[in-house]
Order: C-alpha cells, then structure tokens, then sequence
C-alpha cells in the first residue's frame, strides 16, 4: 500500500475541508470521542483553517483522502481553546495548535502519525512559532464505551517531546453517538517547544 501525504494551505486547504469533515465524522465515531458530527457542526467547527497560517496534510492513496491532520496559530483557533493558556508565560503568538490528526484504520501503522506531526511542527517553525500544542479528550475511567483493548498514544506523544501540561484544559461541546444534545467534554493538553 503507497499513501503519500501532501501539505495543503491556502486555496488547496480550502477545498480539502469537506474531506476533513468526512473523517472526522467517520473516525471520531469511535473512543474516545464518540462523536455523533454533522455537517453543519463540522462547517462550523472547520471555519479556524481559514486562517491564513492554518495548515493541512492530507494523507492519499492514489486521488483518495484517507487521513487529514490539521493546524492553526492557536490566537486563531476557537477561543476556549487559547484561555486555557491564560496563567501560562507563552503568549498564544508563541503557540502553533496542532488539531486533529484523522486516518481511516486500515491506513493506521504505517508512519503517517508521525509525518502528521513532522509536517505541522515544521509548517509551525516557518510561522515563528516556538512551541506546537495539541489537546486530547478525558474521558472517566471505566467509561462503558471504552474498548478492553484500547490504547492510549501517551507514548507516541511523549517520543515526540509532549508532555502533559498541568491544569492547562479546556471544555469543548459536541454530541456523543446515542445522544440528543451536546455535552461539554474536558480537553488537556499537551505541549513541546519546537
């Protein structure tokens, strides 16, 4: 199997959008997330990568979009996001948000993690950032919906030089597959200088 990536701004992130919106409906269903998306939550949401430092890398099987990994200048992205930094010494124009990274699971194993992050953190560095963050979801211990075989990325985010940062959390809203209304979820996150 052959998947290249390709590092998508401007116009060219523009119309891949509807694409990030594909897979993040599809593989956000599963845990942690459990997101029930629609598309107009997911236009809503996708309006930050207008910005012009936002970035996308696409992952591609032939003309295909199997994967996506997105990110933005955190001052530009939703501004829950960018309080959590507010008792924190970097300034928000320090900060690159790297977002999503979504890849359908038979493309999974095979490096694009990682070209994901290389990619972003370099898009990161030509912007003058010095630090790259991202967050991930909390969910309870013993949540019904966890898979017995789940598997945190805690360790490839710690090979990457991520590190947790303490206190630093958000609450973001979406709707949870089964539910009727959205719910607020925690989000941490985590940061390296680059």
């Amino acid at each position: 199997m052959t998947v290249t990536t390709r590092i998508l701004t401007g116009d060219s992130l523009t119309s891949a959008l509807p694409d990030v919106a594909r897979l993040r409906m599809a593989v956000f269903r599963d845990w942690p997330y459990l997101y029930d998306g629609d598309a107009e939550y997911e236009e809503n949401y996708l309006q930050a990568y207008r910005s012009p430092g936002a970035v996308v890398v696409a992952a591609l099987d032939g003309d295909r979009v199997v994967g996506a990994a997105t990110g933005a200048p955190m001052a530009d992205h939703a501004a829950d996001f960018g309080a959590a930094f507010a008792d924190r010494p970097e300034t928000l124009s320090e900060i690159f948000y790297c977002a999503e990274s979504v890849l359908l699971p038979e493309y999974r194993g095979l490096g694009l993690g990682h070209a994901f992050f290389d990619a972003r953190e370099a898009h990161a560095r030509t912007l003058g950032a010095r630090y790259s963050a991202f967050c991930r979801v909390i969910r309870p211990d013993g949540h019904p919906a966890q898979p017995a075989d789940y598997r945190p990325l805690d360790g490839f985010w710690r090979k990457r030089g991520y590190t947790p940062l303490d206190g630093v959390t958000a609450e973001f809203a979406w709707r949870d597959i089964g539910a009727e209304h959205e719910t607020e979820k925690q989000l941490q996150f985590w940061m390296r200088e680059l």
